[in-house]
């Protein structure tokens, strides 16, 4: 049977198809009591799970189309980020923003509200343009933006259809400068947070929560980069967030330009991402509620320290979409990369959720929480609850655990 990414959850379907054709997918769904689609598998959970059958999207066709007119590209949703990238790029256009990892899958990746980092910059959902899903019935049909299912349609877990093809935003291609600046005091995220986040295009702050420094900050610039970050400057050998994994992992830095896609992932798509060994959390705080949330954290770092590899924090733009967790206002990501110890790591959750999801926390759909009462934090809960017993009225693409979270 197969596991997910990290190792920590063994799904439970009864059966796992691997379809090699839109057509093969669709009467997978009509013949099946209950399906869930499965993409890279990086969720840390059971979301993607059921005692039904698991539909892998992996080797439907990738089927990449630029449409000249309007720029946008269509590709299958099981199609990897990086993979698109690449190809993408051969066309001489681009994505505004890709997550840290770009080996995940595109369908996958926008489902559960994944993202990158800027100021200005939406997730990976926020860029959709539409989407064609297989429904329970076995029946193709297209979402697109402006319809009036469609920000209900895009952050849907997966839970009123396999999602076969995605309909993406792009723009001409462009180059990237990274940079990566270490040993800044932590005193600048309670005085200056705007001025770090908002000091390049994409900005990531690798803390870990117990001492007074910010270990380091990754800078991705479409321009120039500073010549140094509050009197800090760059390294001058590649640096890696873990201290002592290898660096050939990471993408380029040191302010060398590469293209967008070898710039904006933290790793290669060529290499293993991590150590292999790990769990991660992560909480999308509103931007505004971000320094009572820091303070409310510190508290814990102990506690944090004796479980964290690496914490990180980004921004994310708002977006519209109901079950993002960016929807309707601008957000802050904090990331907990684990020690993969599930039981350690499951008795500190309910602390951290204690502290930030008063705060308007989303945890991220994909990752490690404790809590199972997140419903109320998404304002337009009732629509979606609406659209998916009219779209999915028997709950074929549900499971025990989206189902508590969406009520």
């Amino acid at each position: 049977m197969e596991w997910n990414w990290a190792g920590n959850h063994r799904y439970a379907a009864a059966r796992v198809a691997r379809p090699t054709s839109v057509g093969e997918a669709q009467d997978l769904v009509a013949s099946a009591d209950r399906v869930r689609a499965l993409g890279t598998r990086h969720s840390f959970s059971g979301i993607a799970d059921t005692p039904g059958l698991l539909l892998s999207t992996a080797d439907l066709p990738v089927d990449l189309a630029v449409d000249e007119a309007d720029g946008s590209v269509t590709v299958g949703g099981g199609a990897r980020y990086g993979d698109v990238a690449v190809a993408l790029d051969g066309h001489g256009r681009a994505l505004a923003t890709m997550a840290s990892l770009p080996h995940i899958s595109v369908a996958g990746a926008v489902a559960t509200g994944t993202h990158g980092s800027g100021d200005r910059t939406g997730s990976l959902a926020a860029g959709v343009r539409a989407v064609e899903v297989i429904g329970p019935d076995g029946t193709l049909r297209t979402v697109r933006r402006g319809e009036p299912d469609f920000a209900g349609s895009v952050v849907a877990l997966g839970t009123l259809g396999v999602v076969t093809r995605v309909t993406l935003d792009t723009e001409p291609s462009y180059v990237v400068r990274q940079a990566v600046y270490r040993d800044l005091p932590w005193s600048l995220v309670d005085t200056d947070f705007d001025a770090l986040t908002g000091a390049a295009y994409s900005v990531s702050l690798f803390v870990d929560w117990a001492g007074d420094r910010i270990a380091q900050v990754w800078l991705k610039s479409r321009t120039d980069l500073p010549a140094d970050l509050f009197g800090v400057v760059a390294a001058d050998e590649p640096v890696h967030m873990l201290a002592g994994a290898p660096t050939a992992a990471v993408t380029g830095q040191q302010g060398v330009s590469g293209p967008w896609h070898e710039r904006l992932p933290h790793f290669k798509l060529a290499f293993t991402p991590s150590r292999g060994e790990e769990l991660q959390s992560e909480y999308l705080l509103p931007r505004a509620a971000v320094h009572e949330a820091f303070a409310a954290l510190r508290p814990l770092a102990p506690r944090i320290a004796s479980v964290l590899q690496i914490s990180e924090i980004r921004t994310v733009a708002a977006d519209d979409l109901w079950l993002s967790p960016a929807y309707g206002t601008d957000v802050v990501g904090v990331h907990f990369t684990w020690v993969k110890d599930i039981e350690r790591v499951f008795a500190l959750l309910p602390d951290i959720e204690a502290a930030l999801l008063p705060l308007g926390a989303r945890p991220h759909w994909g990752k490690c929480f404790a809590a199972t009462e997140v419903a109320a934090s998404y304002p337009r809960m009732a629509d979606f609850r609406a659209l998916r017993a009219r779209v999915d009225p028997t709950g074929k693409f549900g499971n025990d655990l989206v189902d508590t979270l969406l009520g």
